[in-house]
């Protein structure tokens, strides 16, 4: 039977393909969805809940967060105007992730389009660059095709759709049957029979060779450590590889970039052939330039080269070329290169890493990378940790262990503030009896500190663990490290934990090392929502793993800076934090 409006075609179009919420503030041309939702009587009656959030930002990345944890599709929406501008953020970071998201931005009455109406903007127009596809409901007979159209894009392109549904045309009659949806599986790309042969020869012809895996390699952690074990190839990743490929892994050796630890950046300079599998690692920086051969395997072919030069694309699945190439590869004898990276990661995570967690027992206010540490030791082992962009992503890369059944959602290839308590809101619902964590920075949570009430109003149980530092700790780095003194990063301490409080939620502020086991173990071991309040200390800074003479000489400019400006005190407070981290000139790299 035909839905009664083109709003009820919409929703029904949505419960056959599976949508169990969608997540949004309500309001005017909205308005005949959301009564079209209620009327399905929630998911508990097979129909669909509306999530009250506070900010459609926030829904957004809610909606990303499912649909990146349990690979179905995920609904956000938001009124004329500026309700479903807020949402761009979040689709943003949803779209370069792969998150199947359907946004839902309704509008201004049709006859009004184009006549500068009260909240008109373009939806159609503003989402195209965030989105894999975008248009504009103008007429009931064309509404059920558009959505279809919609759901299959998110869904087969793993990526933001957009529908600009008109309050109005929502409301009219549908004058004909909403199509079920498309259903497929994932299809494997298979590499080129020439392609895999050429890459047998580099490999075989190679002395030395490195991996370098980003997301990608999810489905293809088994044949790449088979690869790793026959030619004696150390593996560094990305940050979105990490949770697919570092663990129960004897050729781990780290992660490069700005949030790197270990020995990736040694291994991938240091061979003669790199294996790009999956990564679309934006720092070129990071890179081998042309003094290495690369190859590189992604299933998105324009991805291929864009970083550094190739000598070789493969256009296919990870999993499936190397169950190709690795019959005709040659087992490498010599494996003195792996012998050798491996022991320099072992000593940069001994002397780097771990150097920071143990002698920072005593140390107040608390060291960020210990309290990480602790909490890597009381998550669950299944957690799944939400991490905000900046200093938190830094702990958690280098201190949260996968193994497997954790997972990580983070804004890795946006890059925006505020992701982690908005990414947490959307995993606890998608998996309600799992432990979820919001690893928040003060600065991310106080963006957006109105989704403690969205917690708080549906009792979910996530667990906020807050770094409160009281600065932009990235942004400082990022200043210091470019010769500039740190300004307008610091804001004045919040008691995260009485605000937590006030809203009914169980909280712990712990300001004294000796007090975050038993006070992370209470948060971490609560029955509904909670939150721990840690004041870390402001000056400790993340450094990269290989660090150029330019960098410091950077960081040594900002200091004089500071001490000439008045800051000696924090100047000294600053060296002792950091300085026993900074590696000796013979540590320096070469190529900087």
């Amino acid at each position: 039977m035909a839905s009664k409006t083109v709003a009820d075609q919409l929703v029904a179009q949505l419960v056959s393909a599976g949508v169990r919420r969608i997540y949004g503030i309500v309001g005017d041309s909205l308005n005949p969805v959301v009564d079209a939702v209620r009327r399905t009587g929630g998911s508990a009656k097979g129909g669909i809940d509306w999530v009250h959030v506070r900010h459609e930002e926030a829904a957004a990345f809610a909606a990303s967060a499912e649909a990146q944890t349990t690979g179905r599709l995920a609904v956000c929406a938001g009124s004329c105007g500026p309700g479903n501008l807020h949402l761009i953020n979040g689709l943003y970071d949803a779209n370069r992730s792969g998150a199947r998201v359907l946004a839902i931005a309704s509008h201004i009455p049709s006859k009004q389009i184009g006549m500068g109406y009260f909240q008109e903007t373009h939806p159609d127009r503003l989402f195209v660059e965030c989105s894999e596809y975008c248009e504009l409901v103008s007429s009931p007979g064309q509404a059920p095709r558009v959505f279809a159209s919609a759901i299959t894009h998110a869904v087969a392109r793993e990526g933001v759709a957009v529908v600009t549904l008109p309050g109005d045309v929502a409301e009219e009659a549908a004058v004909s049957d909403e199509g079920a949806p498309v259903r497929f599986g994932r299809p494997t790309l298979v590499p080129d029979p020439h392609d895999v042969q050429a890459l047998a020869d580099l490999v075989n012809n190679a002395r030395t060779v490195a991996v370098f895996a980003g997301d990608g390699v999810r489905d293809a952690r088994e044949q790449v450590l088979r690869f790793a074990e026959r030619v004696g190839a150390p593996i560094g990743h990305s940050l979105r590889g990490k949770q697919w490929i570092q663990y129960d892994n004897p050729f781990d050796v780290g992660m490069t970039g700005l949030l790197g630890y270990g020995a990736a950046h040694d291994g991938m300079h240091g061979a003669d052939l790199l294996l790009l599998v999956g990564t679309d690692f934006p720092y070129d920086q990071f890179l081998p330039q042309r003094d290495v051969r690369v190859a590189q395997i992604d299933t998105a072919a324009e991805k291929i080269g864009r970083r550094t030069g190739v000598d070789l694309a493969v256009h296919a699945d990870a999993a499936a070329t190397f169950d190709a190439v690795l019959p005709r590869i040659d087992e490498k004898t010599d494996k003195s290169f792996l012998r050798d990276t491996l022991e320099r990661h072992e000593k940069l995570m001994t002397k780097v890493v771990g150097a920071y967690t143990e002698p920072a027992r005593q140390r107040v206010p608390i060291h960020p990378e210990y309290a990480a540490s602790i909490l890597d030791d009381l998550a669950a082992d299944d957690a799944v940790f939400t991490a905000d962009t900046g200093m938190c992503n830094v702990w958690t890369a280098r201190y949260v262990n996968p193994n497997g059944r954790r997972r990580l959602v983070e804004s890795a290839l946006h890059g925006s503030m505020a992701n982690a308590l908005p990414h947490a809101l959307g995993v606890q619902f998608a998996y309600p009896d799992r432990q979820v964590i919001s690893v928040s920075g003060d600065g991310g949570l106080s963006m957006l500190m109105g989704e403690l009430v969205t917690v708080a109003m549906y009792r979910l149980p996530v667990k906020i663990v807050v770094f409160d530092n009281s600065t932009l700790g990235m942004v400082k780095l990022e200043m210091l490290v470019d010769g500039l003194p740190d300004f307008g990063v610091d804001v004045p301490m919040v008691n995260y934990a009485a605000v937590a409080e006030a809203l009914g939620l169980f909280a712990r502020r712990i300001e004294q090392p000796g007090d975050l086991e038993s006070g992370l173990r209470a948060v971490l071991d609560h029955d509904g929502p909670a939150l721990a309040d840690i004041v870390t200390d402001p000056r400790a800074l993340s450094l990269p793993p290989t660090i150029t003479g330019e960098q410091v000489s950077g960081f040594a400019l900002a200091m004089s800076k500071l001490v000439m400006n008045g800051g000696v005190g924090e100047a000294v407070q600053m060296a002792k934090s950091n300085l026993r981290n900074v590696p000796r000139p013979s540590q320096f790299d070469p190529r900087g």
